[in-house]
């Protein structure tokens, strides 16, 4: 992450602009302009308050009205995989179980499969057009996780391709070790053996490399223990990775109150969490991710609830958990629809559900996910200033402009083209 300093702009002519500096705000401020320069916001405000002397320099993005947000962060994917599951989501549709499609040879093995034969190129080939969506979309900071090698030769192949996203893309990518993501059929029998293996070989290999600023680990019954995933978190402590959790997913399996217990900066999923569990995780200032997509990939009506975390006091961020076998989707915005539609979440609390709260979940709150001075200067504008109109609009695009630490990488017009610039 960090290409360079960045550019310098000014952005005037904002209708409404949510700097997100006080999430619960949604009225925004009026009339806005912002400030950038080299890379960092300088001025974020009423435009009347701007010193028109100290900006004569700048070149001008005009804003035509429209609503600026700050860049969103997309904070939990498995962005790097081979093949295709569209047959399981049809068959999921034709009413057979997730465990009836994995006996017949599907389920998260069939990709891991596609994954391991796929060479660091075709892993990079197939990425790179998911990582220019997501910017498309105003996604200017990415969270996405290994775990579909399950090998240690396989995961750092991963890594390193995310390694190789970053670097070739304006977007920041946060790269995840989330070798603990399921156990594969050859170390099934010796499940000991294979943890050790993680937090004795793998762990120390993916932090001695800085492939990682994460290890997550999925805490389930079809998948690791509350006690393994303990193990596996803790060995990454030692190693410098910060913990993650995909927890209480499928059932009550004990995964939140571990990320609580664990110091995690994030848990995520948490369909079946409990009341206690919310409570943990608020006194511990653990950010609960909430990923309704699954819900519609798996075909389920059952959508994790917003309101119960954020009346906790728990931070609340959404995201995509975009993966080719239950959430095949990249749309930020579509998941601020299912929020606000199914889990009782306002659209203030959605906003800040996709920047400033979706930035702590990464550990980055203090440099991206608002327009305050110091903080990135990642910013989205929308046709229209609405803040309403982007969720209200379910599956679609109202973006206008993307711009990466100063510097305009997305150019939409109001016919829907779309134009990059490398953001170097």
């Amino acid at each position: 992450m960090g290409r360079g300093k960045g550019g310098s702009l000014l952005v005037r002519r904002i209708g409404r602009l949510l700097t997100m500096d006080r999430p619960e705000d949604v009225e925004g401020i009026r009339d806005a302009a912002v400030v950038v320069r080299d890379g960092k916001v300088v001025f974020a405000g009423p435009e009347a308050d701007l010193n028109r002397e100290s900006v004569r320099d700048l070149p001008i993005l005009d804003a035509e009205g429209g609503l600026v947000v700050p860049g969103l962060v997309d904070c939990h994917t498995h962005l790097v995989f081979a093949g295709s599951r569209a047959d399981e989501f049809e068959a999921r549709g034709a009413g057979l179980s997730y465990e009836e499609i994995t006996r017949r040879g599907g389920g998260i093995m069939r990709t891991v499969n596609a994954t391991r034969a796929a060479s660091r190129d075709e892993l990079f080939e197939g990425a790179i057009p998911r990582v220019w969506k997501a910017l498309a979309l105003g996604v200017t900071t990415l969270e996405t996780k290994s775990g579909y090698g399950l090998t240690l030769e396989s995961e750092v192949r991963i890594l390193e391709v995310i390694r190789d996203l970053d670097r070739a893309t304006p977007v920041d990518l946060v790269p995840t070790f989330l070798g603990a993501h399921a156990f594969p059929p050859e170390v099934r029998d010796r499940r000991v053996d294979h943890v050790r293996a993680i937090v004795r070989e793998w762990i120390p290999e993916v932090a001695s490399r800085g492939l990682a600023r994460f290890c997550d680990c999925f805490c389930e019954t079809v998948a690791f223990t509350r006690a393994e995933a303990e193990e596996v978190l803790r060995a990454g402590l030692d190693a410098g990775l910060l913990p993650k959790v995909h927890a209480d997913q499928l059932s009550h399996s004990g995964g939140t109150r571990l990320a609580a217990e664990v110091g995690a900066v994030s848990a995520d999923h948490l369909d079946f969490a409990d009341r206690q569990d919310i409570e943990a995780l608020a006194r511990r200032g653990v950010v609960g991710v909430l990923l309704p997509g699954c819900a519609v990939s798996l075909g389920q009506t059952r959508f994790p609830e917003g309101a119960p975390l954020v009346e906790a006091g728990v931070k609340v961020a959404l995201s995509t958990d975009f993966n080719p076998g239950s959430s095949m989707t990249q749309n930020l915005y579509l998941t601020g629809t299912l929020a606000m539609a199914y889990m009782g979440m306002t659209v203030a609390q959605t906003w800040a559900a996709v920047t400033c709260h979706a930035a702590e979940a990464v550990g980055l709150g203090h440099r991206v996910g608002r327009l305050v001075p110091g903080c990135d200067g990642d910013l989205v504008v929308f046709h229209g200033d609405d803040p309403r109109i982007p969720f209200y609009e379910f599956g679609g695009s109202h973006v206008a402009r993307v711009v990466k630490r100063g510097v305009v990488v997305v150019q939409r017009s109001r016919r829907g083209e779309v134009s990059f610039a490398d953001g170097d």
